[in-house]
């Protein structure tokens, strides 16, 4: 195994894709969930992780794994994010704070663990999944505004950061609903949802940039989706 990656956020979707296509491209996957095994079953990796991305003590010891076991890491994605809506005024504080924890402060500690890594190495690349909430807030809607935002946020301050020392970190914007089991095409809606598959060949397409023109965020959404 010549490179090495880290998938955190176990599903069916865009980590399942992603896992797939780096494979295909000769990297061994490292995939982390919060149970073992859980929602990793299924889904191709050469080492499967339990990890609580909002418990520091949880991701130090999946770094600590990694270290003991795979390859020095050449991409790490953060794919992780929780979501609570509903009225201002009746917001659960507690569900509230879950948004920013899985979203944004999860998100903060597996990146802080990569980009040592990366530093001693001497490069690599951190990705982050975004949605359309990481730059519109929607009505109802204001935990997961408040997480994406501070993803976004993150993202773009590390890469600033980073892109001298040879580490390139990418933000995703999601801007619309991903095909999956669980959201099916509409029927007479011909590629109306985001393709996990093709989500993951644009990740893939992002990594592989040659750092003479490296890009921190992509957009991506169907053809019909409002913008």
């Amino acid at each position: 195994m010549r490179k090495a990656a880290l998938i955190v956020g176990a599903g069916s979707g865009i980590s399942a894709s992603f896992a797939r296509v780096l494979t295909e491209a000769g990297y061994g996957v490292a995939l982390a969930s919060r149970s073992a095994g859980g929602r990793a079953d299924g889904i191709g990796a050469a080492l499967k992780l339990e990890c609580d991305a909002t418990d520091p003590e949880s991701v130090t010891r999946m770094f600590s794994r990694l270290d003991a076991e795979f390859p020095p890491l050449d991409v790490a994605l953060y794919n992780p994010s929780y979501r609570t809506s509903g009225a201002l005024t009746e917001l659960e504080p507690e569900q509230v704070r879950r948004s920013l924890d899985v979203t944004a402060f999860g998100a903060f500690l597996v990146a802080q663990q990569a980009a040592r890594r990366m530093l001693a190495r001497g490069g690599g690349c951190i990705l982050f999944t975004g949605a359309s909430a990481s730059v519109k807030g929607y009505a109802r809607s204001a935990p997961f505004a408040m997480g994406k935002f501070a993803l976004r946020g993150l993202a773009q301050s590390m890469a600033r950061e980073l892109a001298p020392q040879n580490i390139h970190v990418a933000h995703f914007v999601i801007d619309g609903a991903v095909r999956g089991a669980g959201q099916p095409e509409p029927a007479g809606q011909p590629e109306s949802l985001l393709d996990p598959d093709a989500i993951a060949r644009t990740y893939l397409h992002v990594v592989q940039q040659p750092r003479s023109a490296w890009t921190w965020e992509v957009e991506l959404r169907p053809w019909v989706e409002k913008f």
